[in-house]
């Protein structure tokens, strides 16, 4: 039982929403050059 209680505090000590934040600011530094280069691939055409 003390098994389950350390891996139930583990997981209340993650901060989900840190880590939602870190995920939404990598989708946007992503979606920068993701642009430039399906604009290569289309040969500059939207």
């Amino acid at each position: 039982m003390a098994f389950l209680d350390g891996a139930l505090s583990f997981v209340s000590n993650i901060d989900f929403v840190l880590i939602g934040q870190l995920t939404m600011l990598a989708l946007v530094v992503i979606a920068g050059p993701a642009v430039v280069f399906l604009l290569a691939l289309r040969g500059g055409d939207l």
